[in-house]
């Protein structure tokens, strides 16, 4: 691979974000606690990671404002269209692995 300058990195380092983000807001039928199980963060992590850049940068971004970048909505909007109630062991699984990106 050539060797790319930091703004190209960045650049596509944000490509990437932003098709993650429109994935998932296209696959609202998985939810958080699956993605935590399976890969160890979810959107609130995402939103959380989003914030946290921000806060580095001197820039202050709320949790709901976070949370709404990421969710494409408010979050309590997405939590009443979508949110399921967890599949059963899911909880278990995420209590026995907690602490991935939580």
């Amino acid at each position: 691979m050539s060797e790319l300058s930091e703004e190209q990195r960045n650049a596509f380092e944000a490509a990437a974000f932003r098709r993650l983000i429109e994935h998932l807001g296209q696959r609202t039928d998985v939810q958080n606690i699956d993605l935590m199980n399976l890969a160890g963060f979810c959107r609130n992590c995402l939103s959380n990671w989003y914030r946290e850049a921000a806060e580095a940068a001197g820039v202050e971004v709320s949790k709901d404002d976070a949370r709404e970048h990421v969710y494409g909505m408010p979050y309590d909007e997405w939590r009443r269209l979508h949110q399921r109630e967890a599949a059963p062991g899911a909880i278990e699984a995420f209590q026995a692995g907690q602490g991935a990106g939580h």
